[in-house]
């Protein structure tokens, strides 16, 4: 790629030289400081700023919805919106509406002055973040955030308007192409765990002699096992018992985590847990057991088990891909498994020798599933990579894509 024949120090140290023909000011001269007004109806399309831009919200009752949209700012079509906050937290930062609709006073909302255009800034934003991750390491306070003042001294590198206009185009391009490189990896890593489901569920419900003679199980979601096997109730493999509300923060200096549904929570409970066990979501994500082995403070919305069988937490695990956890949950807006709920599942248990056979099968053929996905994970994340040095780049004036041809 190129690079532009002249370059002049820009006076920012993070920022270096930029070409000589650009202009660096700051985002006050490049917006009109227009406001649009407050949303009087119900019948305003609602927007929400998401990580894949501007979107108009169908489900009012999904997320952070708010009781009435009246009195939320107006945003027109070609309107910036930029979220001020939170920077430390969320990937968010900005985009162009496509829309007319209304949004949360939360976002600055503002349109560019005519010689600005709105697509490139929008990509310029991003390239300060990708490049020294400005938004972060520039807020201000508690909630890492700007207010409209700090805003509007933002830094703002603007090339001739045509040349705004090649770049926009260009980034388009390009980022286009590797968004869909990117989708067409991520279908192929769900495809790929699929894949890895299966196996386990065909395996742990069928076993691995495709010849056996084969029984109906009398669970539904189970269907046939091979005749050999039993059908047993979780209670008569393991007990459950459940964490303790996280309130008093243990002094070990964070030695051990402390474990919720799914993974780490903030500190605070009042027992430890110190053997191999299958935890399980009591309320919340309840569909994804996981397993731990070293000890940890156990919280009040999972349960742990202890063994109290032959089964180890390791094979359970592998029985719980069979789990149809819709049918047991109760709650909609937070989903909710009972004591009851759990023990009371069945659960088809082969053979000692065999179920070792099937932990032996799969933890070969799983982890070469798991390979693939690690590889195109990595691949994703070389994209990513590529995408955020490839706007930043650009939009800084450190390569020159006005030759480039767009193919």
């Amino acid at each position: 790629m190129n690079v532009y024949s002249i370059y002049k120090d820009s006076g920012i140290e993070w920022m270096g030289n930029m070409p000589n023909n650009w202009k660096l000011t700051k985002n006050r001269f490049g917006f009109k400081k227009h406001r649009n007004g407050y949303n009087e109806t119900d019948d305003t399309d609602v927007l929400s700023l998401t990580t894949t831009g501007i979107k108009v919200k169908k489900d009012l009752n999904f997320g952070k919805s708010s009781e009435s949209y009246i009195g939320h700012q107006l945003v027109e079509q070609g309107d910036m919106v930029f979220t001020p906050r939170d920077f430390d937290q969320t990937p968010i930062l900005s985009d162009v509406s496509k829309y007319n609709g209304c949004i949360s006073n939360l976002y600055i909302v503002d349109k560019t002055k005519e010689k600005v255009l709105n697509r490139y800034v929008n990509y310029y934003w991003y390239g300060l973040k990708y490049s020294v991750d400005y938004f972060k390491n520039f807020s201000h306070g508690m909630r890492y955030s700007f207010n409209r003042f700090q805003f509007d001294e933002i830094p703002l590198l603007i090339p001739p308007l045509q040349e705004q206009q090649q770049i926009s185009d260009y980034l388009d391009h390009k980022t286009s192409k590797i968004d869909a490189l990117i989708e067409k990896t991520q279908q192929k890593i769900e495809l790929l765990k699929e894949q890895r489901t299966s196996l386990i569920n065909t395996t742990v419900t069928k076993g691995l002699n495709p010849n056996v003679e084969m029984k109906d199980s009398g669970v539904e979601w189970i269907g046939e096992i091979p005749s050999g096997w039993d059908l047993v109730r979780l209670k008569y493999l393991f007990s459950l018992e459940g964490g303790k509300d996280p309130k008093r923060i243990q002094d070990d200096d964070g030695e051990f985590p402390i474990l919720g549904t799914g993974g780490e929570i903030s500190r605070g409970s009042d027992f430890l847990y110190n053997k191999p066990t299958l935890l399980l979501g009591r309320k919340g994500t309840i569909d994804k057991p996981f397993l731990f082995d070293k000890p940890f403070w156990v919280s009040d919305v999972m349960y742990y088990t202890i063994q109290k069988s032959d089964i180890t937490p390791k094979y359970l695990h592998l029985l719980f891909t069979l789990t149809p956890f819709d049918y047991y949950r109760y709650g909609s807006t937070q989903p909710s498994m009972s004591r009851l709920d759990y023990e009371s599942m069945f659960f088809p248990i082969p053979k000692k020798d065999e179920r070792q056979q099937i932990v032996d099968y799969l933890d070969f053929e799983a982890s070469k599933i798991d390979k693939l996905v690690d590889i195109e994970s990595k691949r994703i994340d070389l994209l990513k990579e590529y995408r955020q040095s490839l706007i930043s780049e650009v939009v800084t004036g450190k390569v020159d894509i006005r030759s480039e041809v767009l193919v």
